[in-house]
């Protein structure tokens, strides 16, 4: 809809119920200014949830974070250009130095959001909500 008619603010209330209820809710916004970078709302959702998987201590975090470690390690440094806060995670199990040379670099980074996503719901006993704001300017 158009610019000022309340999606931001009908989202933020949103979130406020799925959190009281317990659940997960990841928010990134594209920015105009921030056009040229690709995945630039993914980039702040994932690197605040690492944040958060990392100073939780809960067990549910622990799985999640082992869940993460395990299915993504051969290819995590090539997540961790978009959402660098997913070196956190990694930890020395990340070789930062490996050859990123690929002619399907795009195909992959897709591929390997949508498993980072697969991995975190299917892992979590809670729902888990992404928003994405200002589409537009994806």
């Amino acid at each position: 809809g158009p610019s000022g008619t309340g999606k931001t603010t009908l989202a933020n209330r949103f979130a406020e119920l799925v959190l009281a209820e317990g659940g997960l809710f990841l928010s990134g916004k594209f920015d105009q200014l921030q056009q040229a970078t690709p995945f630039s709302a993914l980039s702040l959702a994932f690197n605040e949830y690492c944040n958060m998987l990392i100073s939780s201590v809960d067990s549910q975090s622990v799985i999640i974070a082992s869940a993460l470690r395990e299915a993504l390690a051969q290819d995590a440094v090539h997540l961790i250009k978009v959402v660098p806060n997913f070196s956190l995670i990694m930890g020395d199990l990340c070789n930062i130095d490996a050859d990123s040379g690929c002619v399907d670099a795009q195909k992959r980074l897709q591929y390997l959001l949508c498993r980072f996503v697969e991995i975190i719901s299917d892992s979590s006993s809670r729902p888990v909500v992404l928003f994405l704001d200002d589409l537009q300017w994806a």
